[in-house]
């Protein structure tokens, strides 16, 4: 035998049927909190933040790429100079 029951309510509905607390008024509170946060934390977003925050990792990874290819270039014209010397 098999019985399917259909119930049509809303959330509210259900949690009060089943005797579940309200919680709108935390969640709506939860919201509001979390909206006045993010919109602070926006104000560390601006594009003049942004470009002030990356520039020192900006000019190392500069820094960093320009010593590499200096090595990787003295390093192929030693290499050249000592298949040079072979000849």
């Amino acid at each position: 035998m098999k019985v399917t029951v259909d119930i049509d309510c809303t959330p509210l509905e259900a949690r009060q049927f089943f005797g579940l607390p309200d919680v709108q008024p935390m969640q709506a509170a939860m919201m509001d909190a979390l909206e006045k946060r993010m919109m602070k934390e926006m104000e560390n977003y601006s594009p003049e933040k942004l470009f002030e925050a990356w520039m020192p990792v900006m000019s190392a990874n500069r820094d960093l790429f320009r010593n590499f290819l200096g090595a990787f270039s003295q390093g192929a014209t030693e290499k050249g100079r000592s298949g040079d010397k072979g000849k």
